[in-house]
């Protein structure tokens, strides 16, 4: 009897973590859509002109730099906000955040080709995926390393915001290189993450 409930909370629980990776997936599929079409519209040089440069023309005005650090802003504020606000107003705020995500990436077609950005987005896509399958079957807990993680997030920010200033092609370099090592362990931290999350929502059958 008790190897038959067993096998019967695994399956309510295998079925409960499908869904809610299922979920996880077609939420982050609709936020990439939304920001690739916003940062599709938005990058080309009349919109920068129009929208993101001053008035003379001679350098970037105060709607560039709201656009660039509104993003982070909303993370924190969703975060600090998720058991505040019911889930039609999150939606509204993660559907605010990728397009505000799009805008801010958007002056990338304006530097690179589409083959470029075409070969960047699959191999960051490849990355991703191997980096979240190793976030859900391994066994180590990254907990310490995601802390870590994002105070190494943290600084590279700071960083690339001094190096848009400075010019410095040697820091930009540095920090692509450190960026890479961050970002692929923050997204084994956060399957992880997420896979105990999944299944703290699993039914237990008494």
């Amino acid at each position: 009897m008790n190897t038959i409930l067993d096998q019967d909370r695994a399956g309510i629980s295998q079925e409960i973590t499908r869904e809610f990776f299922k979920n996880v997936y077609a939420y982050m599929f609709a936020a990439l859509l939304v920001s690739g079409f916003v940062a599709f519209l938005a990058g080309n040089p009349e919109f920068y002109a129009k929208y993101f440069f001053n008035s003379e023309g001679t350098g970037v005005g105060m709607l560039f730099y709201v656009v660039a650090f509104a993003p982070i802003g909303l993370v924190y504020f969703i975060q600090k906000s998720i058991n505040k606000y019911s889930f039609g107003t999150l939606l509204i705020l993660f559907i605010l955040f990728s397009a505000l995500m799009g805008l801010s990436l958007s002056s990338v077609m304006l530097m690179y080709s589409g083959r470029d950005i075409a070969i960047t987005f699959f191999v960051s896509a490849g990355a991703f995926g191997g980096m979240a399958l190793l976030g859900y079957t391994t066994k180590t807990d990254l907990t310490k390393m995601g802390s870590l993680l994002y105070m190494a997030f943290i600084g590279i920010f700071i960083a690339s915001i001094a190096n848009f200033f400075l010019g410095s092609s040697m820091l930009q370099f540095a920090i692509s290189v450190i960026g890479v090592f961050v970002f692929t362990g923050l997204t084994a931290y956060s399957m992880q993450q997420l896979k105990r999350t999944a299944a703290d929502t699993t039914i237990s059958v008494d």
